[in-house]
């Protein structure tokens, strides 16, 4: 059984955050409670200083590296876009240099993002996967310090999100979080355990990267070859062993959601509530809508982990659709 933070361990790296950034809005929508049959409160992390949930992780990690390695040379990381924006913004106000890669084809508006906070930026591979590759080898040969996509200090930070929901909103009876490499999902697990709740967390990846799902009907790790969506907060070929693990012991489920109905719960955000949801913003939605007869009636937490899209594409999901 894997050692989760304590609820101490959990507020000091809110602590941490909360030094930059204040705590996010959750609000129940009457106009999603009626679509989904249920009442619905949605935890706004595309109201954060990068638009996406990850720079909470960004901070407290940071804060520790500056604390245990003041002279750190730099650090580097590999991304599609929200994890590299928290490392740039993150290091940006430590004072460390941080060199991001991401693979050919990658959003536009978050390369132009991840440079405006201050970070090299460079193109590797095709998929995250190659560029996690590529950035893993910049760290040997430039003597940098390689910041993974899924590590226990991210889990901590990003869990004040999850924090400040369960607090707000204590008699949830299912959480749908979605998957990428699984910090989201593992702080909400810490948080809901520090606080003792019943709170039951659903995990969600798009069908085209069925990586976790897989794994955890496994019972182990297991990759694919590809992650085919538009949704790149979720593109993900492997598992992290460690988030696996916390997930199988935690979770109720992981729901698999086509790109077509994240596409739609992206529509039906903008409608009910006028936020605008990224793809992998929008699967927690998209769950939810797939599994309404089993949550009719209930009081359920939506992540909408972050609202950054390229505008050609928000223009032509937003503008598809009845």
């Amino acid at each position: 059984m894997v050692a989760l933070p304590s609820l101490a361990e959990l507020e000091a790296a809110a602590r941490i955050v909360y030094a930059a950034l204040p705590p996010t809005p959750q609000y129940a929508w009457p106009l999603l409670a009626r679509r989904t049959g249920c009442t619905v409160w949605v935890k706004h992390e595309n109201h954060t200083p990068i638009g996406a949930f990850k720079v909470r992780g960004g901070l407290a990690y940071m804060d520790r590296l500056k604390r245990e390695r003041p002279h750190v040379k730099g650090v580097v990381s590999a991304t599609r876009g929200n994890h590299g924006q928290s490392i740039a913004f993150a290091a940006g106000r430590a004072g460390v240099h941080a060199t991001i890669v991401v693979p050919h084809g990658n959003s536009v508006e978050k390369n132009a993002a991840m440079r405006a906070f201050g970070a090299e930026l460079l193109e590797r591979g095709h998929d995250f996967d190659a560029a996690k590759e590529a950035a893993m080898a910049l760290a040997a040969e430039r003597g940098l310090e390689m910041v993974p996509s899924f590590d226990m200090d991210l889990v901590m930070g990003v869990a004040s999100y999850s924090l400040e929901l369960l607090r707000a909103a204590p008699d949830l009876d299912t959480v749908y979080v979605p998957i990428g490499l699984g910090s989201g999902i593992c702080g909400m697990i810490a948080a809901r355990n520090a606080l003792g709740l019943k709170t039951r967390i659903v995990g969600v990846v798009a069908s085209g990267a069925p990586a976790y799902a897989l794994s955890f009907a496994a019972g182990k790790p297991v990759a694919t070859n590809a992650a085919e969506t538009f949704a790149d907060g979720v593109a993900v070929r492997g598992p992290d062993a460690l988030a696996l693990d916390i997930i199988r012991a935690n979770a109720e489920r992981i729901v698999q959601v086509g790109d077509g109905a994240i596409m739609a719960a992206m529509r039906f955000y903008y409608e009910d509530t006028h936020q605008l949801a990224e793809g992998a913003g929008a699967c927690a939605l998209a769950a939810l809508l797939q599994e309404r007869d089993l949550m009719r009636g209930k009081a359920v937490g939506l992540i909408l982990s972050g609202g950054n899209i390229d505008r050609p594409l928000y223009a032509q999901i937003i503008g598809s659709g009845a």
